[in-house]
C-alpha cells in the first residue's frame, strides 16, 4: 500500500536533500517546533498545538501572506499525527486531480490510513468546485488543509468555511526573519553583509521568510569579498516592490487606513499610507476618487476648497501623469488631512433620503410650483409665490414644505471652519422666519 501512494509521501529529510536544492528548502523545518514566527499556533496552548497533542486533527484553513510557512505547516502536521500527505495545488489542479485525490484518500481509509489533503491557494477553486470537497470531508475521506492569502470570509463559501477552522498566520516579524538568516549562517556561513545592511535586508523581506532566504541565497552565490552596506544591498538585489495586490484584501486594508488617518487629521499618517498605496502599484486615479469623496463626506462645508483641491488634483494629475503628477496627489491628502472637518452634509444626504423614501409623493406647495398652462394657474399653481429678491434683506421667509409634512431638520452645521458662517446664516435666517410669523 505504501508504493501505491509513494508520490504523496513527505519531502525528503534535509540530510537527503540535494546539494544545488534551494537554500529555503534545505532550511525547512523538520518539525513544528522549528516553525518560526507562529508560535501562538504551534506552541502548546496554540490550536495547532493541541490538535497534535490530542493527536487528531480538524479541517482548517490556513490563512497568511506568502512566505510564512502555510505549506511547511500543512506537511509537519501530517508528520506529526501520521497521517498520509496529499497536497494538490488549486492553480494546477482541476476536477480530475481532485477526483483522484479522494480516490485515493477513500482506498488508504479502507486499510486504515487516514490523508490530510493539502490544498495550496484554495481561493482559486470556485465556489462549486469548493462545494466538491464539502462530502469528502463531512464522511472524514480527507482532513482538510487549505492554505490561502486570501480573506477566507470573501474567497470561500460559507459552507466550506463552517466545516474548517480559520487559522490565521502572522507576517514574520523582525526577530523570526533574524533566526531564519542565523540558521542559514549556520549552513552557508557569515552573509557578506554591514549590521546595517543585515536589517535592511530584513526590511526588504516585508515579513516573507522565503523571499527572505533567496536573497540571502543570492548573496552567497554571487560570492561576495566585502561586506555590503545598505546602498551596496540595495544596488545589488534592486528595490523589492512591497507586497500588495490592489484586488486583494491589502487593497482595502490600506484604503480603510487612508480614509482613517485623513478623518483623524493624522497628515503624517494619511502621507504614509498613500506612499505605500502608490509605490505598491495602486491606480493613482482610484486614491483620487478616494479623497474626493472623502473631500464631500469628512470634510464637507467646513472648508469647501477640499473638494477642489481634490479635482484640481485630479486634473494635474491626468495632464502630468507619473511621477509628475503624484506630488499634485499628496498636495490634496496633505490639505484634506489639514483641513477642518465636518461629516454635516454626509448625515443630512442620509437622513433627507430617508425622509424621501418614507414619505413618498408628497405635493410641494403650490405656490411655488411654476404654472406654464394656463390650466396650471387657473387652479392655483405659483400663486402667491413671494420672489425672494424682491423682499426686505433678500429673504421671504416662505414655507417650501408639503403641506402633510412639518419642517425637518437634515443638515447642522459644526462649529469648525467654513461651517461656523453657514451657522450665522442659518440662525439669522430662522430669526428672520420668526419675526416675519409674528413669533
Amino acid at each position: 500500500m505504501a508504493d501505491l501512494f509513494a508520490d504523496d509521501l513527505p519531502p525528503p529529510p534535509r540530510e537527503e536533500l540535494h546539494a544545488d536544492a534551494p537554500l529555503a528548502d534545505r532550511l525547512r523545518p523538520a518539525r513544528l517546533d522549528e516553525v518560526v514566527g507562529q508560535e501562538h499556533l504551534t506552541g502548546p496552548e496554540g490550536a495547532i498545538g493541541r490538535m497534535v497533542a490530542a493527536g487528531r486533527l480538524t479541517s482548517m484553513i490556513l490563512w497568511g501572506p506568502p512566505g510564512t510557512g502555510k505549506t511547511t505547516i500543512a506537511r509537519l502536521l501530517a508528520d506529526a499525527v501520521g497521517m498520509r500527505f496529499h497536497a494538490v495545488s488549486a492553480v494546477f489542479s482541476g476536477v480530475a486531480d481532485l477526483k483522484k485525490a479522494f480516490a485515493e484518500a477513500d482506498l488508504a481509509a479502507r486499510a486504515g490510513q487516514r490523508t490530510l489533503l493539502f490544498v495550496d491557494e484554495i481561493h482559486r477553486f470556485n465556489r462549486a468546485q469548493q462545494d466538491g470537497f464539502l462530502p469528502f470531508v463531512e464522511r472524514g475521506t480527507v482532513t482538510l488543509v487549505g492554505a490561502t492569502t486570501e480573506n477566507p470570509s470573501f474567497e470561500l463559501n460559507a459552507a466550506l468555511l463552517s466545516r474548517a477552522q480559520v487559522l490565521i498566520l502572522r507576517r514574520l516579524d523582525a526577530a523570526a526573519l533574524e533566526l531564519l538568516l542565523e540558521r542559514a549562517e549556520a549552513a552557508e556561513g557569515p552573509l557578506p553583509l554591514t549590521p546595517e545592511a543585515r536589517e535592511a535586508l530584513i526590511a526588504s523581506a516585508d515579513g516573507d521568510g522565503r523571499f527572505l532566504l533567496n536573497q540571502a541565497e543570492t548573496l552567497y552565490s554571487a560570492k561576495i569579498p566585502d561586506p555590503l552596506d545598505p546602498a551596496g544591498l540595495g544596488a545589488f538585489l534592486q528595490r523589492r516592490v512591497a507586497v500588495y495586490d490592489k484586488d486583494r484584501e491589502g487593497h482595502y486594508n490600506l484604503i480603510s487606513a487612508l480614509h482613517k488617518a485623513l478623518r483623524g487629521s493624522d497628515p503624517q499618517a494619511a502621507l504614509y499610507y498613500l506612499a505605500r498605496m502608490l509605490t505598491a502599484g495602486e491606480e493613482p486615479l482610484y486614491v483620487l476618487r478616494r479623497l474626493t469623496r472623502f473631500a464631500s463626506e469628512d470634510i464637507g462645508l467646513a472648508d469647501p476648497q477640499a473638494l477642489t483641491q481634490c479635482l484640481a488634483a485630479k486634473d494635474a494629475y491626468q495632464f502630468l501623469g507619473s511621477p509628475e503628477g503624484e506630488l499634485a496627489i499628496v498636495q490634496a491628502c496633505l490639505y484634506c488631512a489639514t483641513a477642518p472637518k465636518s461629516n454635516a452634509a454626509y448625515v443630512a444626504q442620509k437622513e433627507a433620503w430617508r425622509s424621501a423614501r418614507e414619505t413618498g409623493s408628497l405635493m410641494p406647495p403650490q405656490n411655488i410650483l411654476n404654472a406654464p398652462t394656463k390650466l396650471m394657474k387657473d387652479i392655483g399653481y405659483g400663486k402667491g409665490y413671494a420672489y425672494d429678491h424682491d423682499a426686505d434683506d433678500g429673504f421671504s421667509g416662505a414655507d417650501y414644505w408639503p403641506e402633510e409634512m412639518a419642517a425637518q431638520t437634515y443638515y447642522r452645521p459644526v462649529a469648525r471652519g467654513f461651517e461656523r458662517q453657514v451657522i450665522e446664516r442659518i440662525e439669522w435666517w430662522e430669526k428672520k422666519r420668526r419675526e416675519l410669523r409674528g413669533e
